[in-house]
């Protein structure tokens, strides 16, 4: 029973109290993953105490401004900090992280390479365990999501289960333990006030005495001033004395200030009766200074804010006479979900919400972002509603989709209400079968929500993913299950935080009724900042992180809900099935199964499939189902800056700040840590910038492109509406196979061309859709980024990174006047976008004027004039400057014209201008534009030329090759290729790009060469890659440079590996299913080191790549193998390395973009960006440049590559590698003699070596004699004064800048297309010279040509050659190298050229 005791003696009133409050806040819960708050501080020590403050000595001592306000409002925003000073934080933390703050955001600030940002390794300390008998999973991850579901749905007897088996496995520290201790104990009193219990205090105290206190588990202030609530509200008297004075007395001296600041568990009258019963308490409130500064103001504002008037002047609702879009006919589901969504704006009456005050415009933001899950079951009860009252019965008469979904909704609801029945009996029962297990692991997840929206999103979940797959085959059950737990899981997070959010405003509208009493308490939902910690802990650059991720639900939990969820809807999903019958030709209807569940075998494997039933493959082609459409439009409000990992961007709906896929850990650690220490703020704010761009349709453009969709004929990137594309004639009967093999692949290639220009029509229908509901409002665009920091917009359909047509209905919500520049760079940008952007500018200036007649006939009559708008490359960005450039002109003077349209400036292949600045390559430089000229230089028309020379060269020699060739090669023709090869395009990939347009070309080339096309397209391909090498010397040795740093890196083991190696220590593995052979293997397996570095704007980037594990997992469908990503997974090293320089370029102009955003919005500037295009007004084009030249030269006037060795010499320091040298060397001599007379494993050499290591760096004079005495592989590869081998050659030759991987791999790869070029690469030969390989080369072709492919297939003589080839190569790398423990040192950084990037500023057409 409740008892709250009598008032008393003496109270304490919380303004007062607040002065001394802990400066973090802690929420109701704390989360289960957040293990090291302040509260967690154990009571055994004493170091790190505030001291006493007596009374009047408060303005003497340091940390007395910590006492006059909380750091809950004296620190406003970690990522902004333009304007606070955080003079106390800052002499807490390490020397490696004060740096002089730059009065500009966009000033590069200083980073110390030598102290990175270091994640502390941890591998799981226990092998997973099964299932105990009360239905408690046994894995570490798994208990701590079901502890957290249990929590959110009061079912305490579960928690405190998953404690009890957490204490008898022992493998939580004792401060993680407590940390959970600590939510069990808030929640239970959380639940006393809902659901009094006569036996709630008893059992707590028990439980506090047998499973905390019995334990020897560390406490902290905030489990005693748990304890100390739950006696204040059951008892009194004496027994209330007894309790308080027991609980007050364990706590340590001084340590009494952490209890006296827990005020979100005390409150006033606590603290009172506390004061009273415990006189050290008392003495010592009374001996503080209090603070007497109340915090109401940003309470009175924001309601000041809510309650302004109205200025209905400027938005009066305005009769819409737009006319509809025309739907794709029979497009049921989708469209009515993105047209229900959007009927909000028609029920405004097109009202402008830009005009209505910020508080209204986020209110209705927030609308917006309401789940369509509830509006998705709205529509389709009423739709089933509407057939009924027309007498037809919707499930058997009707043959549309839509209406047949709320049966399915309603059987869906009631199965699942069965199942929900059933979860209590499974949880208490004593003998449990596998579907009790099963029950005892998804019941806490599945109670967070309810039938009725589990049903809904199960629906649209596995709608959507059939209908996004090839029907016809069917879906992998593991993608379904990965698809709908995702979807689950997002829905359930949603309601719990709308839940969060609703508590908390009912708590601060208490406050606003009652200020004096709760001015003071915390304001738990103030998380638009991150608090930066000022622990002692966070002097260190190096981050201790919990192995154990719980921010998302573990593989088994997401596997066991989507099952449960997906077998429920293929017992109740129903379609009505009509055929004629066979001999009576009457029509018959059967209700048949929507979907069922078969397996099939995929190279030797078991996959289960989801086949989708006939009937309803055909009404999802008619209906494609709509997706959670609401969280994917553009915001009518601004974005949320981004404050954490997952706050920013949308109101309601969580985003990401960095897109990471499903189960990679790694880079969402390092950013949240980055945050943490304040290095995030300058990416943050980019981010901040892009979204802050406000955007409205451009209605002229909008007017012309509806007017054509409508038409259904095919308008410049417009599908047409019934596409007339014959099918070709069926063959007679033949003799010959292939002759209707021909056919049939000619006949699927028209119904795939059909079926994808239905689908392109389709998505256009939503994007015509959404334009047309926001072309009266001024809207924003969130954004994030992906893991290398390139900035991506939030919204899926309409953005301005979309298509031509999408870019071309966007203009600028402001206006600025045009001035003489801004009409001149409209006419530029005329020429831009029409394709006439290699001449100079004052020849594109003139091409407008030029055109000036068809310019403004395209804008006067666009759909029924001459047209020339079309024969632009960009048709609808033409068409749009055509009206702007029009009205301009027309205008009384065309320099005060307001212009609200973007004009685009591009570089000039932007990674090749950053590898050209790395490598100081002056050539390159000049073919990038980053030199200065009067023209604008084209690289890719460079390459062509010379592409075209060594063409010539080989003419001389009679070659046949290019004689095919010789005149067909165009700057078109090489484009793509140079494009991609600096972002890491492989050998294969550039052939097909190339092979690509000689068929768009030349498609009659075959024929007239006799040469296959794609021979052809491989010989291409490799003088383009040789060009590329001639012409960017430095920068073809820095990206081998970088791709053997992180082939290193990959093949090294960390000194906390060693250590544990030493120690004897078994090392975790997660393939427990696959046996490794020796200790070799082993050993070689725990290659876990993935290559991190820290960008210009310091944030960390790291590379996801990893080779996976799996586990089997039982589910109610089948057992299912899935991959279980983990940090301990060993790194998949060819990846790695050939990933990492596409990655550091990409990561280089992610940070010159964001660099540009921030300085062009302090200007004052409308900037947006697509990656290497940049977008502001005419009147700023000249600002922006002169923005866009002085980043590049800020990030590039430090020795970017120099740096990057120093960090990775600091970050990977202490590790040793295994190197690789050949056989037949002097070095390989001595070594194999030392090995051959110690006869020593792997494991023991890298012992040796470890202690050899430590030996010559100690301080004692006979260890170093010791280590000097010492004869190892690496001592004597030392004395010989080698250079360490480049062990990564081979595989950088797939990807290197102008290379490709072997000299017999062009041959190889026109003859045969493999299907897993990086798996089944082969070390290259590199005994042969190069006119022996190409004469080999040469002749392997023709003796292909002479086969022929269909013969070579048949005979399997390409596959032979093939895996002859790569034989050859396994043998001769087995042979031909021994493996060696080096201490992991990195090549000397390749001299830079001569390129001096200052000489950028006069460069015009650096962007242009």
């Amino acid at each position: 029973m409740l008892m709250r005791p009598p008032p008393a003696r003496r109270s304490l009133s919380l303004p007062r109290f607040n002065s001394i409050r802990r400066p973090q806040l802690i929420a109701r819960h704390s989360p289960i993953h957040s293990f090291h708050t302040s509260s967690y501080r154990l009571l055994t020590t004493r170091a790190k105490l505030l001291p006493r403050t007596k009374r009047g000595t408060a303005q003497q001592e340091p940390h007395a401004s910590i006492f006059q306000r909380s750091l809950a409002t004296a620190i406003s925003d970690p990522i902004r900090q333009d304007d606070v000073h955080f003079d106390y934080a800052q002499s807490q933390i390490s020397n490696n992280y004060v740096y002089p703050i730059s009065p500009h955001l966009y000033d590069i600030r200083p980073f110390d390479p030598s102290a990175p940002l270091l994640i502390k390794a941890q591998d799981d300390p226990l092998p997973r365990s099964k299932i105990n008998t009360k239905g408690i999973p046994g894995g570490v991850d798994e208990m701590l999501s079901v502890f957290d579901a249990c929590l959110q749905v009061g079912k305490l007897d579960r928690a405190a289960l998953v404690l009890t088996r957490f204490s008898d496995m022992g493998v939580l520290p004792g401060a993680e333990l407590i940390s959970l201790h600590n939510q069990y104990l808030r929640a239970a009193i959380e639940r006393a006030f809902e659901q009094p219990d006569s036996e709630w205090a008893q059992s707590l105290h028990k439980w506090y005495e047998l499973h905390i206190r019995g334990k020897g588990i560390p406490q902290t202030s905030e489990t005693v001033a748990c304890m100390l609530k739950v006696s204040l509200l059951s008892a009194q008297g004496s027994r209330l004395e007894r309790l308080v004075t027991r609980y007050m007395d364990m706590m340590p001296g001084d340590a009494i200030y952490q209890v006296l600041s827990e005020v979100d568990i005390l409150n006033q009258q606590d603290f009172g009766i506390i004061a009273s019963i415990y006189q050290p308490a008392s003495d010592l409130l009374d001996d503080l200074e209090f603070s007497a500064q109340y915090e109401e103001s940003q309470l009175i504002n924001t309601e000041t804010s809510l309650n302004q008037p109205t200025d209905q002047s400027e938005s009066q609702p305005t009769l819409d006479n737009t006319p509809e879009v025309l739907a794709v006919p029979q497009k049921g589901l989708g469209l009515k979900s993105l047209r229900g969504v959007l009927s909000f704006f028609s029920k405004i009456n097109d009202q402008d919400i830009s005009k209505l005050p910020p508080a209204e415009r986020r209110e209705i933001q927030s609308r917006l972002e309401q789940d369509c899950v509830d509006a998705a079951i709205n529509r389709w009860r009423e739709e089933n509603q509407a057939l009924k009252k027309m007498g037809l019965n919707t499930s058997l008469s009707t043959n549309a989709l839509s209406s047949q979904l709320y049966d399915w909704q309603c059987a869906l609801e009631t199965r699942l209400e069965e199942e929900f029945a059933l979860f209590e009996e499974s949880e208490t029962r004593v003998r449990k079968n596998t579907e009790d297990f099963d029950r005892c692991l998804y019941a806490p997840f599945l109670r967070q929500s309810n039938p009725t929206r589990l049903a809904a999103v199960t629906i649209i979940s596995v709608l959507t993913s059939i209908s996004s797959s090839e029907r016809n085959v069917g879906v992998q059950l593991s993608h379904l299950l990965g698809q709908l737990s995702k979807g689950v899981e997002e829905d359930i997070r949603y309601q719990v935080r709308q839940s969060q959010l609703a508590s908390n405003k009912s708590r601060r509208r208490k406050q606003a009724r009652n200020p004096k009493t709760h001015q003071n308490q915390p304001n738990l939902t103030d998380s638009s900042t991150i608090q930066p910690s000022v622990d002692a802990e966070t002097k260190s650059n190096v981050v201790d992180v919990s192995v154990y991720e719980t921010k998302s639900w573990p593989v088994l939990i997401k596997t066991k809900v989507a099952a449960v969820l997906l077998g429920a809807l293929m017992e109740t999903a129903k379609v009505n099935v009509v055929r004629e019958h066979p001999e009576t030709k009457a029509l018959v209807s059967q209700r048949q199964p929507a979907m069922a569940h078969t397996s099939i075998f995929r190279k030797g494997r078991k996959v289960g499939l989801i086949m989708p039933n006939k009937t309803l493959v055909e009404l999802l082609k008619r209906e494609p189902p709509g997706d959670f459409l609401a969280r994917h439009l553009p915001m009518v409000a601004e974005p949320e800056p981004w404050a954490k990992f997952d706050k920013g961007g949308f109101i309601e709906y969580p985003a990401q700040l960095v897109r990471v896929k499903h189960g990679e850990k790694d880079q969402r650690i390092y950013t949240e840590a980055a945050i943490e220490r304040g290095d995030m703020e300058q990416v943050s704010k980019g981010l901040d910038v892009l979204g802050r761009t406000g955007w409205r349709i451009n209605k002229p453009v909008f007017d012309v492109m509806l007017e054509a969709w409508n038409s259904g004929e095919k308008l410049a990137n417009i599908p047409p509406l019934n596409p007339q594309i014959p099918l070709p004639v069926e063959p007679e009967a033949s003799d010959d196979p292939l002759q209707r093999r021909r056919w049939l692949k000619a006949v699927k290639a028209v119904e795939n061309e059909k079926s994808g220009l239905h689908s392109e029509r389709c998505f256009m229908n939503f994007q015509l859709e959404i334009a047309r509901a926001f072309k009266d409002q001024t809207f924003y665009f969130p954004h994030n980024m992906d893991f290398r920091g390139r900035a991506y917009p939030i919204p899926t359909y309409l953005n301005h990174m979309g298509a031509d047509h999408v870019r071309g209905l966007l203009r600028f919500a402001k206006g600025k006047e045009l001035g003489e520049n801004g009409l001149r760079w409209l006419k530029i940008h005329l020429a831009n976008v029409f394709g006439y952007d290699k001449a100079s500018l004052k020849e594109r200036e003139s091409f407008a004027m030029d055109h000036l007649d068809k310019i403004y006939d395209s804008a006067t009559n666009p759909l029924t004039g001459k047209r020339w708008w079309l024969e632009a490359e960009d048709a609808w960005q033409c068409l749009a400057t055509c009206f702007e450039l029009k009205a301009a002109l027309e205008s009384p003077d065309p320099t005060k014209y307001v212009s609200y349209f973007p004009v685009h400036q591009d570089g000039t292949c932007n990674g090749l201008q950053h590898y050209a600045a790395l490598g100081g390559d002056l050539w390159g430089a000049q073919q990038v534009n980053l030199e200065p000229g009067d023209r604008p230089a084209d690289v890719y028309s460079a390459v062509a030329q010379l592409v075209k020379e060594s063409i010539a060269e080989d003419l001389k020699t009679d070659n046949f090759l290019a004689k095919a060739v010789d005149g067909k090669i165009t700057r078109k023709v090489v484009k793509q290729t140079v494009m991609t090869n600096v972002y890491g395009v492989t050998f294969a990939g550039a052939k097909a790009q190339v092979l690509k347009q000689l068929d768009a070309a030349y498609p009659r080339i075959q024929q007239e060469s006799g040469i296959p096309a794609p021979v052809l397209a491989s010989y291409i391909a490799t003088k383009v890659f040789k060009a590329l090498s001639t012409m960017f010397r430095g920068a073809h040795d820095i990206q081998y440079w970088l791709g053997e740093c992180a082939g290193r890196v990959c093949r090294a083991l960390t000194p906390e590996q060693i250590d544990r190696i030493a120690k004897g220590e078994t090392i975790s593995t997660k393939k427990a299913s696959k046996k490794l052979k020796s200790t070799t293997d082993e050993l070689l397996s725990q290659f876990r080191s993935t290559v991190v570095w820290t960008t210009p704007l310091r944030m960390p980037i790291v590379q996801p790549y990893r080779k996976s594990g799996t586990r089997v997992i039982n589910t109610s469908i089948q057992d299912l193998t899935l991959q279980v990503p983990e940090r301990s997974d060993p790194v998949n090293r060819r990846k790695q390395l050939q990933a990492f320089p596409p990655n550091f370029i990409h990561s280089l102009d992610a940070s010159h973009m964001l660099l540009s955003a921030l300085e062009c919005d302090e200007l004052g500037l409308s900037f947006a960006a697509v990656h290497d295009s940049f977008w502001t007004h005419a009147a700023d084009i000249d600002v922006m440049n002169r923005v866009l030249r002085d980043s590049f030269i800020r990030i590039h006037s430090e020795d970017v590559i120099k740096r990057l060795a120093s960090e990775f010499e600091a970050r990977y320091k202490g590790s040793l590698y295994l190197a690789k040298l050949e056989r037949g060397s002097a070095i390989e001599t001595r070594i194999s003699a030392l090995r051959k007379k110690k006869k020593q494993t792997l494991k023991v050499e890298l012992l040796e070596e470890r202690e050899r290591l430590r030996l010559l760096t100690s301080s004692v004079p006979e260890d170093v004699e010791k280590g000097r005495a010492m004869v190892t592989p690496a001592s004597i590869f030392e004395e010989m004064s080698a250079s360490q081998p480049m062990s990564s050659t081979e595989e950088m030759e797939a990807v290197g800048l102008g290379n490709i991987s072997s000299a017999g791999h062009m041959s190889e790869t026109a003859a045969h297309e493999d299907d897993d070029e990086l798996a089944a690469a082969s070390e290259p030969d590199h005994d042969h010279d190069h006119a022996d390989s190409d004469f080999d080369t040469m002749k392997h072709i023709k003796t292909l040509m002479d086969v022929g492919r269909f013969e070579s297939e048949l005979t399997g003589e390409s596959k032979k050659s093939a895996m002859k080839s790569r034989a050859k190569a396994k043998a001769k790398a087995k042979g031909g190298e021994i493996n060696i423990w080096l201490p992991l040192t990195f090549p000397e950084v390749p001299k830079k050229g001569d390129f001096d990037v200052s000489r950028l500023r006069d460069s015009q057409y650096f962007f242009s």
